[in-house]
C-alpha cells in the first residue's frame, strides 16, 4: 500500500471527543465569547490557526472559510452572522488511536493538519483505512489496525505510524497497491487475489517494526489461505458491523453485560478476576468480561484502562472541561462492545499462520512488482471534481 499519510495534527484538544453533544457546547463557547481576548484564548491559536485564518473547507464539508465573529460582539447596525455560520458543524466519527471511536468537529478552520488528501477520498461504501501502531520495543498488541471510519493516527505511546487508504478514491476505484502486485499473487496461489483479500492477510501477518508495519508474503498457497480466513475475520471485528457486516457478538453465556449501574462519576476502573469483571467508580460492575480483554494492550498502554481515562481524566483546558456531568448511558453500550472486540481479538491473535518460507525482493523485482513507482506514492489527482478554497481557487496538492 505505497501511498500513506501521516496522523492528523489537530493543535487543540477540544474539537474531538467522546460525545457530539460536548463537542457543540465547546463551539458555541468559542462563537459567544463575550470579547475578542476571550474567544482567542479559547481558541488555542497556533502558528497554523487562529481565529482569522482563512482556509478552504475539507473535501465533503461545508463551511465558511472564515470564523464568523462572536454574536455579542457585533455592533448596532451590523449585519448579523448566517444563522449556518455560527451553528456547529456536525461532528463526524472518527477512529481516535486504537480501538477507540470518537467524535470530530470537520471544520478546517479548526484543525491544524486535517491532511484533506484523506478526506477526499472517504465514502461510506468501500473506502477502508490501515493505520500502523506506534512501535514500542518489547510491547504486545497489534501491528495494524483497520477502520471504515476516517482515523487519526493517535499513538497512546511511541511514535505514531502511518495511515494507508485501502483506495486512491473514493467508490473503491483505483486500488492503493503496487502495480502488478494482486495479478502476481493471483498466479502465484492459483486463485484471485483481490485488494480486501492484501488487506485481510496484512491484518493477519503484520509485524511490527521500527520501520513500521512489515508485512511477510508466503509461498504456500495453504498458508496464504489460511491467514486470509484469519485476517477477513479480524477484518470484520474491526469494522464493527460497518460495511454491511454484523455487530461483534461473544457466545451466549459469555456476552458481557451491566450488572451494576454505573455511577454518575467513577472515579477509577479495576478489574475482579475472581467475578471475571469490570469494575467501575467502585460499584458500577460488568460481566463476564475476558481476562484478555482487561489486559489487552497496544503501544504498552492498555486498552480499556486509557479508553476509560479518556472520558474520565482531568480536563486539559476550559473547553476539554464541557463534557458530560455524567456518564450516559451510551458509554456503557460502547464499553460492551469494545470488550467484546478485545475479547474476540485476543481469541483471534492466537490463530497467526507460522511460516518462514517468504517471497523475496528480489523475486518480486523479477516479476516487476518492484520497484514501486514514485507516482502510486503520490495522492491521485483531484482535478476530477469540483473542490474550491478561498476566492473560488481550485484546491490542489
Amino acid at each position: 500500500m505505497p501511498w500513506s499519510v501521516p496522523p492528523l495534527r489537530l493543535g487543540r484538544g477540544w474539537v474531538r471527543g467522546p460525545d457530539p453533544a460536548s463537542l457543540r457546547a465547546r463551539w458555541d463557547a468559542v462563537i459567544r465569547a463575550k470579547t475578542p481576548e476571550a474567544r482567542r484564548d479559547l481558541f488555542a491559536p497556533t502558528r497554523l490557526r487562529t481565529p482569522q485564518t482563512s482556509v478552504a473547507a475539507l473535501p465533503g464539508q461545508r463551511t465558511a472559510t472564515t470564523l464568523p465573529l462572536a454574536l455579542s460582539c457585533v455592533r448596532a447596525g451590523d449585519t448579523p452572522p448566517a444563522a449556518e455560520s455560527v451553528r456547529c458543524p456536525e461532528p463526524v466519527r472518527v477512529l481516535h488511536g486504537p480501538f477507540d471511536e470518537h467524535w470530530l468537529i470537520p471544520d478546517h478552520r479548526l484543525i491544524d493538519v486535517a491532511r484533506p488528501e484523506l478526506w477526499r477520498v472517504l465514502d461510506t461504501t468501500h473506502q477502508l483505512f490501515t493505520v500502523e501502531q506506534g512501535y514500542v520495543p518489547g510491547s504486545s498488541g497489534p501491528a495494524l489496525l483497520a477502520t471504515a471510519l476516517l482515523p487519526d493516527g493517535h499513538s497512546p505511546a511511541g511514535r505514531p505510524g502511518r495511515i494507508r487508504p485501502l483506495y486512491r478514491r473514493p467508490g473503491g476505484r483505483e486500488p492503493n497497491l503496487t502495480p502488478g502486485l494482486t495479478a502476481f499473487l493471483g498466479e502465484r496461489y492459483g486463485r484471485e487475489v483481490a485488494p480486501e483479500d492484501v488487506l485481510a492477510w496484512a491484518l493477519a501477518t503484520a509485524r511490527p517494526s521500527p520501520r513500521g508495519a512489515v508485512v511477510p508474503l508466503p509461498r504456500d498457497p495453504e498458508v496464504w489461505q489460511h491467514g486470509l480466513e484469519r485476517g477477513h475475520r479480524l477484518r470484520a471485528l474491526l469494522l464493527r458491523g460497518a460495511r454491511g457486516g454484523e455487530r461483534p457478538r461473544l457466545p451466549g453465556g459469555r456476552r458481557p453485560y451491566v450488572r451494576a449501574a454505573v455511577p454518575a462519576r467513577p472515579g477509577s476502573i479495576a478489574y475482579d478476576r475472581a467475578e471475571s469483571s469490570l469494575i467501575i467508580g467502585g460499584t458500577g460492575r460488568i460481566s463476564p468480561v475476558p481476562e484478555a480483554a482487561w489486559t489487552f494492550e497496544t503501544g504498552g498502554v492498555r486498552v480499556l484502562e486509557r479508553w476509560f481515562e479518556v472520558r474520565t481524566g482531568e480536563a486539559a483546558g476550559p473547553l476539554e472541561a464541557l463534557r458530560p456531568s455524567a456518564w450516559p448511558k451510551e458509554w456503557s453500550s460502547e464499553l460492551l462492545e469494545l470488550v467484546t472486540v478485545l475479547g474476540l481479538y485476543a481469541e483471534l491473535a492466537h490463530g497467526a499462520p507460522e511460516f518462514s518460507d517468504v517471497l523475496t525482493r528480489e523475486e518480486l523485482t523479477g516479476a516487476g512488482v518492484l520497484p514501486v513507482p514514485a507516482s502510486v506514492r503520490r495522492p491521485a489527482s483531484v482535478l476530477d471534481h469540483h473542490e474550491e478554497g478561498p476566492g473560488g481557487q481550485f484546491a490542489l496538492l
